[in-house]
């Protein structure tokens, strides 16, 4: 059997990871996972330079010379089908609105306008990918939740993203959800927890890690936000657990390392409303996301 290989590609508000998968085994090749920090606000031209780095990089450390395609993990709102961005006023990726990153990466790599492309929610990307680890999941309803500059979500039934139908929300997405006095990720989010330690405290934060780091060193306003951010997220996610009927929630994202600090809140919000559902925070966000990805090539 001869051995394909595709480049999975993670892209968020503020990093970029690749990896190359052996598509006949569905592994990721050793030494091909790279990762950049970058401001995705940049001019489109720089952030495709950077985008183009990592791909390329993660090629020679694999040292693999040809792809069969590329899988995208994409934040929404984002055209999956057609690869057309149109994030907007969400900090991020700015400048990409209506633009086409299908061909911004078929340009940037000097590929054919006909080399496979293609994309998918983030969060799709990594409940696949958590499904595809764990094979037990295969056999169940799982909710999938991501928590890092945005909030992202994905339903699976047996091995199958749904987005519609009165089971899940519209789109299987619950950043949008009205919550409060604006949407779910206006509070479940690594700028909701920027903004409710602000306005505890009067201080800004740059970042998720330095809010974290805050809260490690017992700084009490950083873990009252924290807590209140589980029992936010808790709010939001239980309509859909009942709805969709979940055995399973799997978080993830850059948020759920701070698992330690808003896992308590988070699951005693569900026990007091009578949920009882099977919480499992991912230890391999990058690696899920990527084979989940690729999976659908």
């Amino acid at each position: 059997m001869n051995t394909s290989y595709a480049i999975g590609l993670d892209i968020g508000g503020t990093h970029i990871t690749a990896a190359v998968i052996n598509k006949t085994e569905m592994k990721m090749l050793d030494f091909s996972l790279y990762k950049e920090s970058f401001n995705s606000n940049l001019p489109v031209h720089e952030v495709m330079n950077i985008w183009k780095k990592v791909i390329c990089t993660s090629l020679e450390n694999a040292n693999i010379k040809n792809i069969t395609g590329i899988a995208v993990c994409m934040p929404g709102p984002f055209d999956y089908e057609k690869g057309i961005c149109w994030i907007k006023d969400q900090s991020k990726y700015e400048h990409f609105y209506g633009l086409s990153v299908r061909e911004l990466i078929l340009e940037s790599l000097g590929f054919s306008e006909d080399f496979p492309v293609l994309f998918e929610n983030d969060a799709v990307c990594f409940g696949k990918g958590e499904v595809f680890k764990q094979k037990e999941n295969l056999s169940k309803k799982v909710m999938a939740v991501t928590l890092g500059t945005g909030l992202g979500a994905c339903f699976i039934d047996k091995g199958i993203s749904v987005s519609s139908g009165d089971l899940v929300p519209k789109d299987g997405e619950i950043y949008n959800l009205p919550y409060k006095e604006g949407i779910a990720e206006d509070y479940v989010s690594a700028r909701g927890l920027l903004q409710h330690y602000k306005s505890l405290s009067g201080i800004e934060l740059n970042s998720g890690l330095e809010l974290y780091d805050r809260a490690k060193n017992d700084d009490q306003k950083a873990i009252q936000v924290f807590e209140r951010m589980g029992e936010d997220l808790a709010a939001v996610v239980i309509p859909w657990i009942k709805s969709f009927s979940a055995e399973h929630i799997i978080i993830g994202g850059k948020i759920a390392n701070a698992a330690d600090l808003f896992l308590p809140s988070f699951n005693k919000v569900l026990e007091e409303a009578g949920v009882r559902v099977l919480v499992s925070i991912s230890t391999d966000n990058e690696a899920a996301a990527l084979l989940g990805a690729v999976s659908s090539l």
